[in-house]
């Protein structure tokens, strides 16, 4: 997927194709983690779509809930969906930066030599 480190430095054309791709994955993995928060809160928490839609978008973006949810089952929903919504963030940016960050780090290995 990437280049190894004894292999040169892969073209500016391949590296924005690369940088490119990686955030594809990673916005489609928002969008997935989108849904999946909308499907729970339109059938769990009984919510329109496009309210079920706005709740998971403020839960994604840690600004909380934005109805009061009256059964047990969409507070335990809204409690595990809020705490694995951090951990997704976590692995967007890391999809996200991957290409950016081993650039980063294969051009500072090629400035040092071999040794």
């Amino acid at each position: 997927m990437f280049e190894n480190k004894n292999e040169p430095l892969a073209s500016r054309r391949v590296f924005v194709v690369r940088v490119m791709r990686f955030f594809s994955i990673a916005f489609g993995v928002v969008f997935l983690w989108l849904g999946i928060g909308a499907l729970g809160y339109r059938y769990l928490a009984a919510l329109s779509w496009e309210d079920a839609l706005y709740n998971a978008a403020l839960i994604v973006s840690d600004m909380g809930p934005a109805f009061p949810f009256a059964t047990t089952a969409a507070k335990i929903f809204t409690a595990a969906y809020a705490l694995v919504s951090g951990l997704v963030f976590i692995g967007v940016i890391g999809i996200a930066f991957a290409p950016i960050i081993h650039r980063f780090l294969h051009v500072l290995h090629l400035e040092s030599g071999p040794r």
